[in-house]
């Protein structure tokens, strides 16, 4: 460590952009930061001396957020207010040469894996034993733990493997450690995340290890509500589903992105299942786990959907009634399959596609959420705002789903307690209730 760095602790703020993977690779570079003994902060301060900035390049609209936020902290350094930007994450990772031609100004480029090299160029001594406790961003009671890195699918549309690279798991033992010491540290609801949680372990254990790793999970002291996010529906482990189905602990929620419905479209996207298989695979879900709330992501404008294609995606929307939906508008990304199809379809058509998906959706989530009125529901309090508490039930994650909202007055909730919730009223997308004894 040099004597500037012991006269001068500089205040390092890392601003994330992007999904819960790369808001766990922030924790962790924030971990080892704080662990040298260095001052460091989640998101931008005003008298931050580096800025870190861990940006996203997974479609067109997440580079040009990314950008702007490089370009918005440029001018931060211009002016004074920031004497070093870095920039990491998945669009350095994809293009860092041509930004450090269009944007010299950045001090470094950094990939998604060079969490060492960050911590040597701040001139900080880089110790084995410093790295594997993450800084948590989120609310004390949640965290995300993330079982896997990178990819093996070949999704046409799909850059992740080209920047993430290959699927590499972690151990088992690592992540029943990490998930012991968050439950140590007071998380009650682990949200497990990769590229796919379905493909865990095949690299290192040579074959799929999900449901295993969640019996294992399960019988941590502390750990509560258990979370599953990001499953990919081909040849989908129904050993999983048991598990989930016998274990009270892990919740009955699902996010599982079928992307589309129309067989020639999902061979076209090289997503390995059929049309049939999709309906069926749901089925047996609904039936191993009733009352389950899925979440998917579906894809329209894909080049050459037609209108026929996209109603089919409609009918599938009104067929199937998922409790939690969200809609990607098709994004060309160099150097994927699908970057050289042609028939591509016209960025209004496209997302006038997205917005029948949307109100339709709408309309389903009004309808379930109407349904739950007079009923009660464990709720996690996540924090409060204004004259209400928020909320969410098992059927719910953060940031992404429903919210429950307790009005405060009168109300001393403790954030991260569950609490027997009556559902009183309900909107599109919240719930409206008050905390009684009664099940």
């Amino acid at each position: 460590m040099s004597s500037k760095t012991r006269l001068h602790k500089p205040l390092i703020a890392v601003v994330t952009l992007g999904c819960p993977k790369n808001l766990v690779d922030s924790e962790n570079l924030m971990g080892v930061l704080k662990a040298a003994d260095m001052n460091v902060q989640h998101g931008y301060s005003r008298k931050a001396d580096i800025l870190i900035i861990n940006t996203c390049g997974f479609i067109q609209d997440a580079k040009e957020e990314s950008i702007g936020a490089i370009l918005e902290a440029i001018e931060h350094k211009k002016h004074g207010r920031v004497q070093k930007v870095l920039v990491m994450g998945c669009l350095s990772q994809r293009y860092a040469s041509d930004l450090q031609k269009e944007i010299p100004e950045v001090d470094k480029f950094y990939g998604v894996n060079d969490l060492k090299e960050i911590i040597n160029d701040l001139n900080f001594e880089s110790r084995h034993e410093l790295y594997g406790e993450r800084l948590l961003t989120t609310p004390d009671h949640y965290a995300y733990l993330k079982i896997a890195e990178g990819c093996d699918r070949t999704c046409s549309f799909c850059a992740i493997p080209l920047i993430r690279g290959k699927n590499i798991s972690r151990s088992v033992e690592s992540l029943l450690q990490e998930a012991k010491n968050l439950a140590a540290r007071g998380v009650k609801e682990l949200i497990l995340i990769a590229q796919d949680l379905t493909w865990y372990g095949l690299d290192i254990y040579r074959k799929r290890m999900l449901a295993p790793l969640l019996s294992d999970l399960v019988k941590i002291n502390g750990i509560e509500w258990i979370r599953l996010h990001y499953t990919y529906p081909a040849a989908f482990p129904v050993d999983v589903l048991d598990v989930m189905a016998s274990e009270p602990k892990i919740c009955k929620y699902l996010d599982i992105p079928f992307q589309h419905i129309n067989g020639e479209l999902l061979t076209a996207m090289r997503r390995g299942i059929t049309k049939k298989e999709t309906y069926d695979l749901i089925e047996t879900i609904r039936n191993k786990i009733p009352g389950i709330a899925l979440r998917t992501s579906l894809m329209v404008g894909y080049p050459g959907e037609t209108k026929m294609h996209f109603q089919e995606l409609m009918d599938f929307v009104c067929n199937v009634r998922f409790e939690r939906l969200g809609v990607f508008i098709y994004s060309e990304e160099e150097g994927t399959k699908a970057a050289s199809l042609k028939n591509n379809i016209p960025k209004l058509v496209k997302q006038e596609r997205a917005d029948q998906i949307m109100m339709l959706q709408q309309e389903i989530s009004a309808e379930i959420n109407n349904a739950k009125i007079g009923k009660v529901f464990n709720t996690i309090i996540d924090g409060n705002e204004g004259e209400y508490y928020f909320g969410r039930t098992q059927y719910d994650s953060p940031e992404i789903d429903n919210e429950v909202l307790i009005h405060a007055a009168g109300s001393e909730l403790e954030i991260g307690s569950f609490y027997n919730v009556l559902i009183k009223d309900s909107a599109e997308f919240d719930l409206y209730g008050e905390v009684t004894d009664n099940i």
